[in-house]
């Protein structure tokens, strides 16, 4: 696996860590999962999507 494909799939996995924290806090749906747990899954989503996507465009260069 080349280093373009570990970096999209991580950034596919940051977006759904970020996604799924931002719908519990969102909605009420998700009771099951503590509020404490989705703050962690949104900010360590939207650490890993930041820190990805940085990785991403400096891939070209």
């Amino acid at each position: 696996m080349n280093q373009e494909m570990k970096i999209g799939m991580a950034l596919i996995g940051s977006f759904l860590l970020l996604t799924v924290g931002l719908f519990r806090i969102f909605s009420d749906e998700l009771k099951d999962v503590p509020l404490i747990v989705a703050y962690i899954l949104t900010i360590s989503g939207l650490v890993g999507a930041i820190t990805n996507g940085w990785k991403w465009k400096q891939r070209g260069d």
